[in-house]
């Protein structure tokens, strides 16, 4: 199974504020930069907790019918009428596993401590990273310790005229 991730990050590294807030990423996604056609490629999405609990706060649930995964060995707050929403626990090696024994083929990984931890066990095999013009300072890191250095294949760096940089890699060992 692929898994991928695609995530807006400050200049600085960081995809949220220390309290979880996106308020510094671009109102709506600011404008199109992949994400649609990357959305339309991915069979569901494997999120973790704090990720999901951000995006309850949402105006309107933004995966449409897509399954979405919450890690959490806690209860979860229900999701909104219509979400098709399910919560998994276990390794990331687990999770996709029971993902792949279902028919998925290919995830959109997304939360700090999920991609992390799928990144730690070498399961992403695609990044798209989009940096905002700004630097926040302090938040919670895209990326963390890793145990290891995660080689990465150059695919594709594209800038737009809103100052948002897009780059894309295959992970490579």
């Amino acid at each position: 199974m692929k898994a991928s991730v695609f995530v807006g990050t400050s200049v600085d590294g960081f995809i949220a504020r220390l309290d979880g807030a996106l308020d510094f990423l671009p109102p709506g996604g600011g404008e199109e930069h992949g994400y649609e056609a990357f959305f339309a490629s991915v069979d569901a999405l494997v999120i973790g907790r704090m990720t999901y609990e951000t995006v309850l706060a949402f105006d309107r649930w933004p995966y449409g019918e897509k399954p979405v995964f919450v890690l959490s060995t806690r209860p979860l707050a229900p999701a909104p009428a219509g979400a098709v929403m399910e919560q998994l626990s276990g390794a990331p090696v687990e999770i996709v596993s029971k993902l792949e024994a279902r028919g998925f083929r290919h995830v959109y990984v997304d939360g700090g401590i999920t991609i992390q931890r799928f990144l730690k066990a070498g399961l992403i095999q695609r990044l798209v990273v989009t940096r905002v013009p700004v630097l926040i300072g302090e938040g919670i890191p895209l990326f963390g310790p890793t145990g290891r250095d995660i080689a990465l294949k150059h695919v594709a760096t594209r800038a737009y005229g809103s100052g948002l940089v897009q780059s894309e890699y295959e992970v490579a060992g």
